[in-house]
């Protein structure tokens, strides 16, 4: 079954087609409508049930989570460090999509945002005054509080976007399935993934990505309206907090209609200044070598403790700490991952997986970190060395009002807290947008290109989600609702770890035979005269010459091979693509992995010694596996080459066959 094979076209050929997955959206907005309405009418019973449902999760099952948060940490670990790392997220020869810079922008707001702000303050004070053992407010709940800290935001949690991520940008881009959710589960359940299993995932991930940022939207207006009144004097009323949540969402409603290159990214990297620029002033206009020693000592401690208090269940002190924060956070990032994970996997195109594993959990974890060790040794050297006792006040008291609380200790109070509205505004607006972009292509079957209306209603739909819950009160019982979903997809996710597994060992094994095979394919089985492989290699053809040779000397050698394929009862078929100018040859082998061998132009810059122009492109005839591009030319091969070639890489196939079979 085609994995497009319910999306519906619809509309005249004078406007862009509707492309929905008619089950996935119609079974999604009924679900819904439903759950909205149950919160809505019944705000306090809902909410009443879902932290029953919750707390009882939490009872018994956290040794669960606990465990699968451990596997899904080493797992990625490994996947980075392994020979598995040197692997790309699409084709050999593909290349990544943004800058490094802009790549680390958008993973940190879309993945983390708002949090540094809402507890980058509060989260370390809150440890430090009620700690999970020992006395608080002492020296020792200071060290501890920084560490816990780093602890829930740290790797971990970076662990579970990263797996999430890089299963579906495996699968998607090296395999091309739908990028969505259901393409996680392709090695257990094959082609079924397109039927109603696979719905029924997706369905799952477009509630849970829509309920977790319509959740975090209501609530971070909160902040944004307190930090408001704090400066301004702006009423704190729900028609105010209204008014935010809808101006944020016209905000990410323009930011998706202009596409991820020109709004998200822009966005980011606009809020990312903005980080940095607050970041640097707190800690230039703080005791700067005593924020830096303690982000030392801190990452120290974090480090040396991260097994112990990765696998610490409390089981002999019977302390609630641990179900009201540590459990609580990994449901929080196992709820989110399918959204994060999805707007991940698709800015990640192109890199390997070691670039890939290093750059989600290495860069976002160290500034995250940073910032919580600045904020938060600061707060805490101001309660504990400079009598702040106001300052612990509002923190246990109003959790919103804490950031500005703290910023009314420093120079320019004004400014940085401006600075930080500005801040959290914009990273709901990329949280908003990302999110749009992610449930726009679930609902699309893994469609990345289509209209802007369709993107746009899931941004707007976002948005009176959360207008509609912040006027009910049925916020918190969404909230409950979508971490206690995190421990059916622990399950699911820990099946696709699995399936994931198996899939990158057949991908290693292709790429060790392929290396072991006899010489560098770039030589051909049959060279030729030397003084005519000297030629090839200098000659710097054009589109149309490498079309010409594609057509009078590849096409006839593939149908050659073709036909004695055919002869011995083998599928094989060649097909071509005028408009690439490309040929291909695909051998068919049943229920195992097909042969596919490709030629086709690429252009490349012509160096300087041939004399023309610097900008003049010359063209390549390159050979691509399903893996990808190989990056070796057979332009002026013999037919007889080309036919040696073909062959040779089938033999390795075949080869790579049996190895998987024993």
């Amino acid at each position: 079954m085609s994995a497009n094979a319910d999306l519906a076209p619809a509309t005249t050929d004078a406007s862009p087609a509707l492309t929905l997955n008619r089950p996935v959206f119609f079974s999604a907005s009924a679900l819904l409508l439903a759950l909205v309405l149950l919160a809505v009418a019944f705000p306090e019973a809902a909410a009443q049930q879902f932290s029953l449902l919750q707390a009882d999760i939490l009872e018994k099952a956290s040794w669960f989570y606990v465990t699968t948060v451990a596997v899904i940490l080493l797992v990625t670990l490994y996947l980075g460090a392994s020979r598995i790392g040197e692997i790309k997220l699409g084709p050999d020869h593909a290349e990544p999509q943004f800058s490094a810079l802009s790549w680390f922008a958008m993973l940190f707001s879309a993945g983390m945002g708002i949090g540094l702000l809402f507890f980058g303050v509060s989260e370390p004070v809150m440890h430090f005054l009620t700690p999970p053992q020992g006395d608080p407010a002492t020296v020792a709940a200071a060290r501890e509080a920084l560490v816990l800290t780093f602890f829930h935001w740290g790797v971990h949690g970076w662990a579970i976007y990263a797996l999430v991520a890089l299963m579906l940008a495996f699968f998607a881009y090296r395999h091309n399935l739908p990028l969505t959710l259901r393409s996680a589960l392709h090695p257990l359940l094959g082609d079924r993934i397109h039927g109603p299993i696979g719905h029924a995932v997706d369905t799952f991930a477009i509630l849970s990505t829509i309920f977790g940022v319509a959740t975090s939207l209501g609530y971070g207006v909160l902040q944004v309206n307190a930090g408001l009144n704090h400066l301004f004097g702006v009423p704190v009323s729900a028609g105010m907090q209204i008014l935010l949540v809808v101006g944020i969402s016209g905000l990410a409603a323009v930011s998706v209609a202009t596409g991820l290159e020109r709004g998200i990214r822009r966005l980011s990297e606009f809020n990312m200044v903005l980080a940095v620029g607050l970041l640097l002033l707190v800690l230039f206009l703080g005791p700067t070598a005593w924020l830096m020693e303690g982000f030392v000592h801190n990452t120290g401690h974090y480090l040396s403790t991260l097994v112990d208090k990765t696998f610490n269940l409390y089981l002999y002190e019977s302390n609630e700490w641990l179900g009201g924060w540590t459990l609580l956070y990994w449901g929080w990032w196992l709820s989110w991952a399918p959204f994060v994970g999805m707007f991940i996997a698709r800015i990640s195109r192109g890199r390997t997986i070691r670039e890939f594993v290093t750059g989600v959990l290495l860069v976002p974890v160290g500034f995250t970190c940073f910032w919580m060790s600045v904020f938060g040794n600061s707060a805490i050297d101001l309660i504990l060395n400079q009598g702040s006792d106001q300052l612990a006040t509002v923190v246990q008291q109003d959790v919103a009002l804490a950031f500005f609380a703290f910023i009314e200790h420093f120079p320019f109070s004004t400014l940085l807290s401006g600075i930080a509205i500005v801040m959290i505004v914009v990273f709901f607006v990329t949280s908003a947008d990302s999110g749009a972009m992610v449930v726009n292509m679930l609902a699309s079957g893994g469609e990345d290109d289509t209209p802007v209306i369709q993107r746009v209603f899931w941004a707007v739909l976002i948005g009176v989600i959360a207008s509609v819950l912040l006027y009910a009160g049925g916020l918190a019982s969404l909230q409950t609702a979508t971490i206690a979903s995190a421990l059916p997809f622990s399950v699911a996710l820990l099946a696709c770890t699995y399936g994931l597994l198996r899939a990158l060992r057949l991908d290693v094994t292709k790429r060790e035979t392929l290396a072991q095979m006899s010489n560098l394919a770039s030589n051909g089985s049959s060279p030729g005269r030397w003084d005519q492989r000297l030629r090839n290699a200098i000659q710097f053809s054009r589109e149309g010459q490498v079309e010409g040779f594609v057509d009078s000397v590849v096409a006839p050698a593939m149908r050659s091979v073709a036909r004695l394929l055919q002869e011995e009862q083998i599928e094989a078929r060649v097909a071509r693509d005028p408009e690439r100018g490309s040929v291909w040859l695909e051998v068919l082998h049943g229920e195992e992995i097909d042969f596919y061998y490709e030629v086709r132009p690429r252009a490349h810059s012509q160096p300087a010694f041939a004399g023309e122009a610097d900008d003049q492109e010359y063209f390549r005839a390159e050979v691509h596996l399903r893996e990808g591009g190989q990056d070796y030319d057979i332009m002026g091969w013999s037919r007889e080459q080309v036919l040696n070639d073909i062959v040779e890489q089938y033999e390795k196939h075949l080869h790579f066959l049996h190895l998987v079979r024993e």
